[in-house]
Order: structure tokens, then sequence, then C-alpha cells
């Protein structure tokens, strides 16, 4: 392995191995732990190169200048705004640009985990890269973890971390996956969205956004979990739960709002997905 690091006005915390070893063995933290946190603000000459990788999965944010990442023979460029994770194991070489030092937060994480968080994020050593959609909500979830780490090694302690580093891999699943400003997808989930009560016919909708209606059903598969007709029914079954909620208006006139002129096939959808009718969900005890 070779190193170069020390940053004017660095933070750096490192658990001791004892200290990881007993993590990975309690019951509520061997599923995540922060074993390494730090942040070097405009890192120059920073350069890390790990032959036989790291046992741990690494996260570097980069919140200003730039700089790389190479692993399985691709270069991935980082600016501002971009995460990358770099899978425990897998060679690599990092680091800033010689004309613009990026200034980097940092983690390693292990635990049982970690994998599965990756996933849902459709993470791994070819899709290494995030772009960011909240830097700042990401920074600070960083901070709070680094914070917790120079305080003590405590469990308690430990247990903050876990819980404000699942919020991190969590947040880097949903940034991954939510359509980017302006992509084809999210141009049609706001139309869905503002037509929420309208007729929706897919051919349309697809040539409306540039792309085949295979494309953009896989497209919502991928970011929903279903297909469009699926996604304007959940918005329809949201509209319909709150109105039930908060109005005294008949099931008819809710069908009607949300766009279903037939109020016993709204009455018959609405119990397949909520198990009870809506006259029976509007008289439940909520809250």
């Amino acid at each position: 392995m070779t190193m170069q690091e020390g940053f004017h006005n660095q933070r750096l915390s490192v658990l001791p191995r004892s200290v990881v070893k007993d993590a990975l063995g309690r019951r509520l933290l061997r599923h995540l732990v922060v074993t390494h946190a730090g942040y070097y603000p405009r890192a120059e000459t920073h350069l890390m190169e790990r032959p036989g990788g790291a046992p741990e999965t690494i996260l570097l944010v980069c919140t200003d200048g730039t700089g790389f990442v190479e692993m399985l023979g691709q270069q991935h460029r980082l600016g501002a705004g971009h995460a990358v994770v770099i899978p425990s194991g897998v060679p690599h070489v990092y680091g800033t640009a010689p004309d613009r030092p990026w200034s980097i937060w940092w983690c390693h994480l292990q635990g049982s985990d970690v994998g599965e968080l990756l996933s849902a994020g459709e993470l791994d050593a070819l899709r290494p890269l995030v772009v960011l959609r909240n830097v700042e909500r990401v920074v600070a979830l960083l901070d709070e973890i680094l914070t917790n780490l120079e305080r003590d090694h405590a469990p308690v302690r430990l247990l903050a971390t876990t819980a404000a580093a699942w919020r991190l891999l969590a947040q880097l699943a949903v940034d991954r996956l939510e359509p980017a400003p302006g992509d084809p997808l999210e141009r049609a989930m706001d139309y869905v969205k503002d037509r929420v009560d309208g007729p929706l016919r897919v051919p349309e909708l697809a040539a409306m956004v540039g792309v085949s209606p295979s494309r953009l059903g896989a497209l919502f598969r991928r970011a929903t979990g279903g297909g469009v007709i699926a996604y304007q029914t959940s918005l329809r079954m949201a509209r319909a739960r709150h109105l039930l909620d908060t109005t005294a208006a008949p099931v008819k006139a809710v069908a009607d709002e949300i766009g279903y002129d037939d109020p016993y096939y709204f009455s018959r959808l609405f119990r397949r997905i909520h198990d009870v009718s809506p006259t029976e969900y509007r008289r439940r005890v909520k809250g």
C-alpha cells in the first residue's frame, strides 16, 4: 500500500482493531460498523494505492475540487457533489487532481449488511459513482459519524455512529435510484403527478419523453417497483386516503376526484390494495 496523507485542518479517527472486533460481535452493531472516518480539505498531493484492496468498504464524498478513482481497469472522475463506493477487497487507486485539489469526506465500513445496503442502491465496483442530490445532507451525516468517533468509542457512541451510517447509505441509494433532474423518468413521473386524475396512455407518454414504452416501463419498475399504471394507481390511492381521512365526501365523490367514473370499480380496487373498503378505512381510528 502506498499513501500520502497529512493535510492542514484535516480530521481523522480510526477505531482500534480490538474495538472493531468487539463491535462486530455485538448484536446491534455487527450489521454495520464505521471503522475509520475523516475529512481532508484541499488535499494537495493526496494519493492512495491498495493493490490488494481494503478489508473494509470505502466511501468517498467530494465537496470541492476534482480527483479520480481507478478500479477494475476503469477510471472514474470525481468532482464536487460526487460520491464513490469502493467495495472491500477490490484493488484500487485514488487521488486528487494536481491542478484542483479535492476536499473529501470519507469513511470505512464493515458489517454483515454492508453488501445489501450497497445492492439497494445498485452500487458495486463496476457502478461505484453517485451524483448526490443534497451534498449538505450527506456531509452532515459524515460529520455526525466523525464527531461521534472523535468523542469516544463507547458502545453507545458506536451505536449512534451505526445509525448515522445506515442513513448515509440509504441516502446514497435514494440518490442513485431517483431520476436525475430533466431525464425521461423524472419528466414522465411529473406528468403523471400533474394529471393523476386523468387518462394515461403509456405509448403516448413514452413518445412525449423520448423513450420506447418498454424502456419507460423498465425505468418505472426500477425506481418504483411497478409499471407506469401502477405508479398512477399508487398516487390515486394516496389521494383517496387523504380525502377519506380529511373530508366527509361520499365514496362516489372521492372516486370522481381521483379519476374513477365507476365508484364500484374504485371500491373494489381500494379493497384489493388496502384489504378494507373505503368506508371501512374511513371508520378506522388513526393516529
